[in-house]
């Protein structure tokens, strides 16, 4: 794996979870690190972490919703270390409910953080590459989320299928600016805080859905495509069966989609409704990993298993049917 010794790369969501990861894994590898998210205090543990592994880090407190706040970060990052060479974009915010029951202000404020927050980011690090003579890198952390539909969570499949787009569109675009690459990592489910911190209509908190990856799988995939670009990197066992069941037995997968929800992707204790981190941030939920360990998934994964067994079998009731 390439060393990032001497070079500068700015981690957004820095704080928590997938951009917690990833800053303690370059950190490791020696990379001068700009630590990026809404929590002073969250970022400083970050940067203990990040300091004690050999590396230098320095905060920048910065909504990447707010396009002036995330080019201050850059402009910091520039004055403290002389470039910016690589970025990982990892902030995200999400609340769960039927659409129809997310307050307005909370549904806007999760999509200008996902998507807008997204384009605020790249916007500034393809200015900050277009500075540099050698270019760089930029990572977007995507999820399954941009490529399939769940029921009651319409703000962040919205706003990940809008970045997933933008991403793309980067891409092409990159193509005619040498020394500029664009990676999107697109994971499945990922034991982190952000179901817990997110917003909840439903009275129970979200959790990821199995098979469960630990953050620090993700956080290899974006430190490989760092070092060496890639269209697209997926992060997760049952991917591509869901995104295949979504795009070929779209009426299957939307029968089976809120069942295996209700199963595998919502607690089952009640819990309180609420913004959760949504319009501010709640440093004391703020950690590496969540609490989804394997243990608590067996039911969720026998479900999966059923699911994809029923799309298997479907597949292969259609091929019988044409070669008839």
């Amino acid at each position: 794996m390439r060393s990032w010794a001497g070079r500068t790369v700015l981690v957004t969501g820095a704080s928590s979870g997938i951009g917690r990861a990833t800053a303690l894994l370059l950190a490791s590898q020696g990379a001068d690190l700009v630590l990026v998210a809404r929590s002073q205090a969250s970022l400083e543990a970050v940067q203990a972490e990040c300091v004690g592994a050999g590396a230098r880090a320095r905060v920048a407190v910065a909504d990447v919703g707010d396009d002036q706040a995330v080019a201050a970060a850059f402009r910091s990052a520039e004055r403290v270390f002389g470039r910016v060479d690589a970025v990982v974009h990892s902030a995200a915010s999400l609340a769960y409910g039927r659409f129809e029951d997310v307050p307005v202000e909370v549904f806007d404020a999760a999509v200008r953080t996902t998507l807008l927050g997204t384009a605020n980011v790249a916007r500034s690090a393809l200015s900050a590459f277009a500075r540099s003579p050698e270019g760089g890198s930029l990572v977007v952390v995507g999820s399954l989320l941009g490529k399939i539909s769940t029921p009651w969570m319409s703000s962040y499949v919205t706003a990940k299928w809008g970045v997933h787009g933008l991403v793309r569109t980067l891409q092409v675009e990159a193509r005619s600016t040498p020394g500029i690459h664009v990676s999107l990592v697109s994971p499945g489910g990922v034991d982190t805080p952000v179901y817990l911190q997110a917003g909840t209509y439903l009275r129970r908190h979200g959790r990821p859905p199995p098979p469960v990856d630990p953050p620090e799988k993700v956080a290899r995939a974006i430190v490989r495509a760092l070092g060496r670009s890639r269209r697209e990197v997926s992060v997760g066992a049952a991917n591509h069966l869901a995104v295949t069941g979504f795009r070929v037995f779209p009426g299957l997968f939307d029968a089976l989609v809120t069942p295996l929800m209700q199963i595998g992707g919502l607690s089952h204790s009640a819990t309180a409704n609420s913004a959760g981190n949504v319009l501010e941030p709640q440093p004391a939920g703020e950690a590496l990993h969540g609490r989804w360990g394997r243990h608590w998934m067996r039911p969720a994964a026998a479900a999966a298993t059923l699911a994809a067994g029923a799309v298997a079998a479907r597949s292969a009731h259609v091929t019988w049917r044409r070669s008839g």
